[in-house]
């Protein structure tokens, strides 16, 4: 099933497949968030924002506006 990051569910994991904002990709490809990648929501704050993600080694945070511009593939 494809959503956005922002869709996922704690423990959850997913695989990048795109992205809808040119600009913002350009920093989470940075941050190794390379189409392919398998991430997993791991933290999500009470009101649901900012979240958490593992991926490649290590946990990164943001906010659910910029998950949302994330196109994954649920596993």
């Amino acid at each position: 099933m494809s959503g956005t990051l922002a869709d996922l569910k704690v423990g959850e994991q997913a695989e990048i497949i795109g992205f809808t904002d040119e600009l913002l990709s350009l920093k989470l490809l940075e941050m190794g968030c390379l189409p392919g990648t398998v991430i997993e929501l791991t933290h999500q704050a009470p009101f649901g924002d900012p979240i958490a993600i593992k991926v490649s080694g290590y946990t990164l945070s943001m906010r659910k506006e910029e998950a949302a511009t994330i196109q994954v593939k649920t596993k």
